[in-house]
This record gives C-alpha cells, sequence and structure tokens, in this order.
C-alpha cells in the first residue's frame, strides 16, 4: 500500500488523545508567525543596516538570506528530529534558540557579525516550523476542525511575512534597527510558556532515524547555489569562481538524490513526489515566497533607495498588501474546509498574478496600491489552502518531514527570490538601472504565480482537494 494517503483517508485516522486549546492553537501560530515575520521585517531595516555597518547590496542580500538558507537547509532533519523525540519538545528548543539568537542580532557591530548571528537565529524556525503543523495535525480529529485549524496556522505564517515591512518601518523609524530584533525576546518567552502550559506532546517514534549525509548535501547543495545567485553579479557568471561553485551544487545535488534514494530513513522520501498534488502543492510552496520574498526585497530597496521614503513611510506604503493578506489569510482556512483546496489555490495564484502584473510600473501610485492589494489577497488564499492539500497527501505518521518538506520548499523559494530579484537590480546609487531591474523582477513574479495556477489547475483535481 502506497504511505500516500487522499484526504478521504485522512479523515477516517484515529482520535487525538486531547483537542488542542485554542489558547494552544493561538501561542503556536503566534511562534509560526513571528520567525516568519522575521524573515521580512529586516527588509525596511537594510538601508539604515547598510548606513550604519558599511555593507554592499550583495551583503544585505545575505543578512536577508543567510537567515531563510540555514531555516530551508536544517528544516527537513528538523522534521525527522521532531518525529523521533517529540514535536513539543523540538518546537520549544527552536523557540528557545530564535529567541537567544535574536537578542545577538541586536548586539550586532558589523554585517558579517549580523550575518553570523542570522545564521544561528535561523536554526530556531527551522526546528519549530514543522514541530508546529504536527502539532497542530496531531491535536484535531475532526477533519474541518483540522483543516480550519491549519488555515489559522497558514494564514499567520502569511500575515506575518506581509507584516514584517509595516512592523520594521514603524520600528526602525522610531527606535532604530536593532529594534527589530530586540522584540523577539519578550515575545519569544512569552510563546514558550504558553506552549509549556496549553500544548500536549506527540507521541514518539523511535524508529524515525536522522540523515546526517543527507543533511550535509543538502546544506552543500543549497549554500552554494545562494552564492553563485548572489554573487555571479558582481564577480561574473562566467569566472571560474562562481563556476565551480555552480559545479559543487550540480554534484551536491546530484549525490543527495542518489543518497536519499538509497536510505531506509530518508530526510526527504522521494515517493512522496509520486502524488502529483504533494508535488504540485510543493512547487506552489517555492513559488509564493520566491515572489513574496522577492517582492518585498526588491521594493523595499526601491523605496528607500529611489524615491527616498523613510523606513517608516516604507512601511506604511506595504499596508495595502498586509491588510490585504491578513483577511484573506483567515478566510481560506474556512473555504479551504468547505470547498477543499483546488480552487481557492487557483484563484488565488491567479490573483497575485495580475497583481505583481500591476506592480511593474512601481512608480505609478493607483497601480501600486492595487497590485500590492491583489498580490496579498492571492497569496493569502493559496497558503492554507495549499498547505492543507499536501497534508492530505501523506501519512499522520510522517506529518514532520510532510511539513519539513513544505516549509523547506518555501523557503528555498524565499533564498533563490532574493538572491535572482537582487541579482536583476543595478547599482543602488543608479536609480534608473534600478527601476529598470524592478520591471523585469516583477515581471518575472507574474509569470511564475500564473504558473503555479496553472499547474494547481491541471494536477490538483476535485475529489483530491478536500
Amino acid at each position: 500500500m502506497s504511505d500516500l494517503r487522499t484526504s478521504e483517508n485522512l479523515a477516517t485516522m484515529p482520535a487525538s488523545p486531547q483537542r488542542m486549546s485554542p489558547l494552544g492553537l493561538a501561542a503556536i501560530s503566534f511562534g509560526f508567525f513571528m520567525v516568519l515575520l522575521d524573515a521580512s521585517v529586516v527588509n525596511v531595516a537594510l538601508p539604515a543596516m547598510q548606513h550604519e555597518l558599511q555593507g554592499s547590496i550583495e551583503g544585505l542580500q545575505w543578512v536577508v538570506n543567510s537567515y531563510t538558507l540555514v531555516f530551508a537547509s536544517l528544516i527537513l532533519s528538523a522534521g525527522a528530529l521532531g518525529d523521533r523525540l517529540g514535536h513539543r519538545r523540538i518546537f520549544l528548543w527552536g523557540f528557545l534558540i530564535f529567541t537567544g539568537a535574536s537578542l545577538l542580532c541586536s548586539f550586532a557591530s558589523s554585517l558579517a557579525f549580523l550575518i553570523v548571528a542570522r545564521v544561528l537565529q535561523g536554526i530556531g524556525p527551522a526546528l519549530l516550523v514543522p514541530s508546529s503543523l504536527s502539532l497542530i495535525l496531531h491535536g484535531f480529529d475532526d477533519p474541518k476542525e483540522r483543516a480550519h485549524a491549519i488555515g489559522i496556522w497558514g494564514g499567520s505564517s502569511s500575515i506575518g511575512l506581509a507584516c514584517g515591512p509595516v512592523i520594521g518601518g514603524i520600528l526602525v523609524g522610531t527606535l532604530g534597527w536593532r529594534s527589530i530584533f530586540l522584540l523577539n525576546v519578550p515575545i519569544g518567552i512569552l510563546a514558550i510558556v504558553l506552549v509549556l502550559r496549553t500544548v500536549s506532546e506527540t507521541r514518539q517514534n523511535t524508529n524515525r532515524g536522522v540523515d546526517p549525509t543527507g543533511q550535509l548535501l543538502a546544506v552543500i547543495a543549497l549554500a552554494t547555489l545562494t552564492y553563485a545567485l548572489i554573487q555571479g553579479r558582481q564577480q561574473g557568471w562566467n569566472t571560474l569562481p562562481i563556476l565551480t561553485v555552480l559545479a559543487v551544487f550540480v554534484i551536491a545535488l546530484g549525490l543527495f538524490l542518489a543518497v536519499e534514494r538509497r536510505q531506509v530513513t530518508p530526510m526527504l522520501p522521494l515517493r512522496f513526489f509520486s502524488s502529483s498534488i504533494f508535488s504540485t502543492a510543493t512547487i506552489v510552496g517555492m513559488i509564493v515566497n520566491f515572489g513574496l520574498y522577492g517582492t518585498l526585497f526588491v521594493l523595499s530597496l526601491f523605496f528607500q533607495d529611489v524615491t527616498h521614503y523613510s523606513a517608516a513611510l516604507t512601511g506604511i506604503v506595504f499596508l495595502p498588501l498586509t491588510v490585504a493578506v491578513a483577511l484573506n489569510a483567515l478566510f481560506s482556512g474556512r473555504a479551504t474546509a468547505r470547498f477543499g483546496a483546488r480552487w481557492p489555490m487557483i484563484i488565488g495564484l491567479a490573483t497575485a498574478c495580475l497583481g505583481a502584473f500591476l506592480l511593474i510600473p512601481v512608480e505609478q501610485g493607483l497601480f501600486l496600491y492595487i497590485g500590492e492589494s491583489l498580490v496579498g489577497l492571492g497569496c493569502g488564499m493559496t497558503v492554507p489552502a495549499m498547505t492543507a492539500t499536501l497534508l492530505a497527501a501523506a501519512p499522520k505518521e510522517l506529518s514532520g518531514v510532510a511539513s519539513a518538506t513544505l516549509n523547506a520548499s518555501r523557503q528555498i523559494g524565499g533564498v533563490i527570490g532574493v538572491a535572482v530579484l537582487g541579482a536583476l537590480l543595478g547599482p543602488v546609487t543608479d536609480s534608473s538601472s534600478v527601476t529598470a531591474g524592478i520591471h523585469v523582477a516583477l515581471g518575472l513574479v507574474a509569470v511564475l504565480f500564473f504558473t503555479a495556477s496553472l499547474l494547481s489547475l491541471l494536477f490538483i483535481s476535485p475529489e483530491r482537494a478536500h
């Protein structure tokens, strides 16, 4: 019998030991909100960091990507670790590391110090994100309640990602860029206390092993790809260092796939991808974060370096995106529970495509605000539906690995989005070059959103999308 399950199978799973309380769901979702907020909150702080710490645009890309790179690289092993040791325990360790590293980031005296601290900070979400979803999956027996809870969880990630520029703009404009990291400390402590009091531990699967060889190869592959994409513009795409790094990426990726195919307990079970619904949801997750992370990065630089907006005003300009994501992310969970995931994904991604298209003439205020709103509505509708449909295609006992796979694909998409779209920009001192690069970047985002909508239409069938 195949490991992959449809949601009809999911509905017949045995009951969980107890139903998760609303406060427990809120604590877990808020933890997810915070780590995704941190992935985007730095965007409006980048010019302030650059001014104080003296860095290049490539250095700024590493400030963003060092966090998401570690997040994406370690999340698959963290999912397996949660299955083996208990997801509540791993969630708490993740939040503790995230909180401590956030404090370290606030003390950075150089760009290099900040990048190292961001690497440490990225370990936290790698641990807590897959466990957060597994805790929710184990905490709700009723399929509709589970879908609604996943909607809240998925919505919290979209809201956190979208709120980053607004909250960051306010904090940077009033208290300075270090405050965006200090904010995590009291909130992290509160979330840890709430989870300890309201969330039960999951059953431990002692047969679930870890895969150190696969983990090492995954880190090498993703790190070398990211390095080539960020440094290629500066060093030259056809130079020996960049070509060597790309060759290492290809070799590491090939070895990773070979190792995972032969492992008894791989960190990435390749058999998951025999399901078209699982594969499609994974690709869609990558595209969504490519578009969101990349768009936030390039628009933040445009607003502050080309139009010379303050950090606070930049945050306000992102408000239509934030409000749209917040409203639609919560609605999507209910819509998915009632109608299935297929149409929310198709409509959401098509809406995001139209929004990205309208953003291309970025200098035009009306198009900017309408485009932001549509991108926010579309992504907010897509993420919870995408999450629910992927989990419906995986066995509950491997929920940690399944959720980790989805979140790994999303974070890889974010890393590549910042690297690729950032590489399309010219020097920040040349406003015309930056503007032309943003036009191309947003056009690419629109094409990818359209592609994702088409994939959802073709490969997520109505009878398997509930």
